[in-house]
């Protein structure tokens, strides 16, 4: 089998149980000097969308080194708190299991596609101990590119330098837990599996019309037979 397997990370693999949101508002704060009090929309969407939608909120303009700054912002704050994301948040069920068994299959890669920036999907992963079942070197992430469906061409490109083998969208499998995730799979060039871990259900999932719907990563069978479509 040839597949690259792109995971979402927030409500997909894992939840950070709020540590998340704090250090995004710890960040922000950090580095405009202004106090947070809401945040722009998150589900689904990539780090410097939020970011740039958070500075419109409170009418500020970014003198063009803003986000730059707050990434390596963010991942001091992941660093010192990740005690705490371990506390609060947790691995989602299945996840850890999954990333297991897709290791042991000849032929399947497997990274991320995410809006965080790099370092902090890094971090995050890190953090709950499931660094170690992914090529961080072949995903795309928040600070490659603010349109979450250019990140599928993204970590194909890097894919196939890496390993000399091409991936389009009958052999990319994009794993994620929201409507966005599907649409920046079917739009970027990648196969589609929604699970219905996070905000979205099985319903709202299924009517962004991805290739295969889940209720969680629980079923290792279903999950494969997902990839294998």
């Amino acid at each position: 089998m040839n597949r690259l397997i792109l995971w979402d990370i927030d409500r997909t693999l894992i939840e950070t149980g709020g540590v998340g949101s704090d250090v995004f508002r710890s960040a922000f704060e950090q580095i405009t000097g202004t106090e947070v009090e809401k945040i722009a929309p998150v589900s689904g969407r990539t780090e410097p969308e939020i970011f740039l939608e958070t500075l419109e909120m409170y009418g500020l303009d970014d003198p063009g080194d803003y986000f730059q700054r707050f990434v390596v912002a963010q991942a001091e704050g992941y660093t010192a708190r990740a005690d705490e994301m371990r506390a609060r948040g947790r691995v989602l069920p299945g996840a850890a299991e999954a990333l297991t068994a897709f290791d042991g299959m000849p032929g399947v890669v497997q990274s991320v596609l995410t809006g965080n920036p790099r370092v902090a999907a890094q971090i995050k992963l890190r953090t709950f101990g499931l660094e170690r079942h992914i090529d961080f070197d072949v995903g795309a992430y928040g600070d490659d590119d603010r349109v979450r469906a250019n990140l599928v061409g993204v970590a194909q490109r890097r894919a196939r330098e890496r390993l000399g083998r091409v991936f389009d969208r009958t052999t990319t499998v994009l794993i994620g837990d929201t409507p966005a995730d599907v649409r920046a799979g079917r739009d970027g060039g990648a196969k589609v599996v929604a699970v219905a871990s996070g905000k979205s259900d099985v319903e709202e999932l299924t009517l962004a019309h991805p290739d295969v719907v889940l209720p969680d990563l629980t079923d290792p069978d279903a999950l494969l037979a997902a990839i294998s479509v």
